[in-house]
């Protein structure tokens, strides 16, 4: 009888045609080999006096070693195979810097996310696009990002402009696309080109059940929202002459897209507009929109919706949201927003801080802190200068005791609930809160 295949195991063909079994790159790797910024290394909270030392060399080359079996196995014959050595890449491209690794092999990582973007099915196509958007964000913007973009840049327009192409699969090139563009393309008419085709994605949504008073959501939804938010990217690395373009044919538009059924595409809708209203009032100081009442009673209709169809968490998400989006368009106010990492502080006091923020975020998952601290792309992305070196030493003396974080976190519980004791006492004004 056949021997049954071990779970969690992929059983390849090595060559001479021997059975191989190769295990995907895994939280364990993550945590061990890469440092990331859950680790000691890099989050002082966390590093351990007696910890045993690890040999970096060894640990380094172990690392490299399962990343070569991984990119051969983009070739591999199998779909599924392929699909997760690119899901392992990627895990290992977000959790550590692996500049002179890719370098040496960025034209076969290349060739492979074409072929796999090109041939292969949905979500090896999704896997492929995430792994191109995390390659860009290893080698930041220099020639060889701009090689890899001149590679990839054409293919993943046809796959977002392809009707027959699934929608996971457009969406996930359609972020690719504006995710790549924005950290290599220097040429302006590239920029122009890959923003015109996101235009032309997103902007049929517009047109959608013109004749009612809402926008109803499709299938194609998914991908108007990602087309929109990867459009709304590059607007922030855009001149101004082009930017008042941009504004003078949007918005007035995009309101339309806050009636849609689709949560997502009412919060792109509304952070986008947002964004153009403070790019618009950096251009000029005196900026008026004619229709200001109508968009400000629509963005307070969001932001205080007590519909009852929409589940609570929709709900919560929408007013919170839609409150500081009204606060930007009233108000010309922002919420500052404070990002820790490492012994590390950044401020996001802006839209277009916090789109180009978010969208890292996504792609980039639990390892954004890590590359806040080592990226020197994203650091000069997010005027960090250059990274902070910190050794063992200075880890230690910055290290607070479980003693002392428990005071922290007590005085903290105490004061929440005095704060929200308060808050919830029928004498006080409530209107305040709002």
């Amino acid at each position: 009888m056949p021997k049954p295949k071990k779970r969690g195991s992929n059983h390849q063909r090595g060559a001479g045609g021997q059975p191989r079994n190769v295990q995907p790159f895994s939280d364990e790797d993550a945590s061990i080999e890469t440092m990331s910024h859950c680790s000691g290394f890099s989050d002082p909270a966390s590093f351990t006096e007696d910890g045993p030392e690890v040999d970096e060399e060894a640990t380094q080359e172990d690392l490299e070693y399962k990343l070569k079996g991984f990119i051969d196995l983009t070739l591999d014959k199998s779909a599924k195979t392929r699909q997760a050595a690119l899901e392992s890449l990627k895990s290992a491209f977000s959790s550590k810097i692996l500049y002179e690794f890719i370098m040496e092999r960025r034209m076969t990582l290349t060739d492979s996310i074409e072929r796999c973007i090109k041939k292969g099915k949905s979500d090896e196509q999704c896997a492929a696009a995430g792994l191109a958007c995390l390659l860009c964000v290893q080698m930041g913007s220099g020639i060889e990002s701009e090689e890899i973009f001149k590679t990839l840049g054409p293919v993943l327009k046809k796959i977002v402009c392809d009707g027959t192409a699934s929608i996971q699969a457009r969406q996930a090139c359609a972020t690719c696309l504006g995710i790549c563009c924005f950290i290599v393309t220097d040429d302006i008419t590239e920029l122009y080109s890959t923003m015109e085709c996101l235009e032309n994605i997103f902007t049929k949504a517009y047109q959608r059940d013109r004749d009612t008073n809402g926008v109803s959501s499709t299938h194609n939804t998914v991908l108007h929202v990602s087309a929109l938010l990867a459009w709304t990217l590059l607007l922030t690395i855009c001149p101004m002459n082009e930017v008042k373009k941009k504004i003078e044919m949007h918005l007035h538009k995009l309101p339309s897209l806050l009636s849609c059924d689709d949560l997502n595409m009412r919060i792109a809708a509304g952070e986008t507009l947002a964004l153009l209203f403070e790019l618009a009032r950096e251009t000029d100081s005196d900026f008026f929109y004619e229709d200001m009442d109508l968009l400000t009673e629509k963005l307070r209709a969001l932001a205080t919706d007590g519909n009852k169809h929409r589940a609570k968490v929709d709900k919560r998400k929408q007013r919170s949201v839609f409150r500081d989006v009204l606060r930007a368009v009233e108000e010309r106010d922002f919420p500052t927003e404070m990002v820790k990492f490492g012994p590390e502080r950044m401020y996001i006091d802006c839209w277009v801080k916090k789109q180009t923020y978010e969208t890292f975020k996504e792609i980039l998952g639990s390892g954004m802190q890590y590359h806040l601290q080592s990226n020197d792309f994203l650091r000069n992305v997010f005027e960090l200068g250059p990274p902070v070196m910190l050794d063992a030493a200075t880890l230690k003396t910055m290290k607070i005791s479980r003693f002392e974080r428990h005071l922290y976190n007590s005085a903290a519980f105490k004061a929440r609930t005095k704060a929200r004791s308060k808050c919830r006492d029928k004498r006080a004004d409530v209107g305040e809160f709002f």
